[in-house]
């Protein structure tokens, strides 16, 4: 699997994730709780919650932060519910958009993600109607500047990790494995002082498209509106940025 242009300009990426910091952990918050309600609070036994706690990682969220997450979920007085939900649809070019979504009222959810995309010329679709064109894997991504590793020792410790695949942009290496094998490639990673810009399980593209200027203005509305929800955790999508 080839790497992309995803990380182009990384230092307008990690300008705008900064600013919406507080943001990001609010949803992170969100999926650690969901992750503790379905398996637990022990990260040993409850591989997702173990997953999330390294996207958490990856996104500079403090320990502290974490652990009291954890323990506010898994808390008797913890009465928080919310449903996970998957959307499906089209940007404009018919480019492929697949919305991760936790809700405590899915009517009020699903007409705000109709919304957002009917604003930018898309239109939502059923289940299954883009996903097929996605894999699910896990992705790590460490920024070339301050890696300790050169690049053939990164790769060489990242494959006998368990990672599938290793690629050199131009600003960072990206690392994808099995969804089963995140989280001990990323442990492995942890252990030789590295850090990550991105570190999740993620649903990657088997084939990207690209769009003109106009077009390519309206695809970064509708993601950037879409992430802009409180309910909307992940938006993922075949353009090439």
């Amino acid at each position: 699997m080839s790497g992309h242009s995803k990380w182009h300009n990384i230092q307008a990426k990690k300008g705008k994730a900064d600013a919406a910091r507080g943001k990001i952990f609010t949803k992170l918050g969100r999926e650690l709780l969901i992750a503790v309600k379905q398996g637990g609070p022990d990260p040993a036994g409850n591989s997702k919650l173990k997953d999330v706690i390294a996207k958490c990682k990856a996104n500079n969220m403090p320990n502290d932060t974490i652990n009291n997450a954890i323990k506010k979920a898994s808390g008797a007085g913890s009465n928080e519910t919310y449903d996970e939900i998957t959307y499906e649809g089209y940007g404009p070019s018919g480019v492929a958009v697949i919305v991760n979504a936790s809700t405590n009222n899915k009517n009020r959810t699903a007409a705000d993600v109709r919304h957002v995309f009917d604003k930018a010329g898309g239109n939502l679709g059923t289940t299954g109607c883009v996903s097929y064109m996605f894999e699910k894997k896990g992705v790590i991504v460490i920024e070339k500047e301050g890696c300790k590793l050169s690049e053939d020792d990164l790769m060489i410790l990242a494959i006998e990790a368990g990672a599938e695949d290793f690629s050199s942009e131009e600003e960072v290496y990206q690392i994808i494995t099995a969804p089963a094998d995140f989280t001990a490639v990323t442990e492995e990673l942890a252990k030789n002082d590295l850090t990550f810009i991105e570190a999740g399980v993620e649903m990657v593209p088997n084939n990207y498209v690209s769009l003109d200027e106009n077009h390519a203005e309206k695809m970064q509305r509708l993601i950037d509106n879409l992430e802009d929800l409180d309910d909307v955790l992940e938006v993922f999508h075949n353009w090439e940025e």
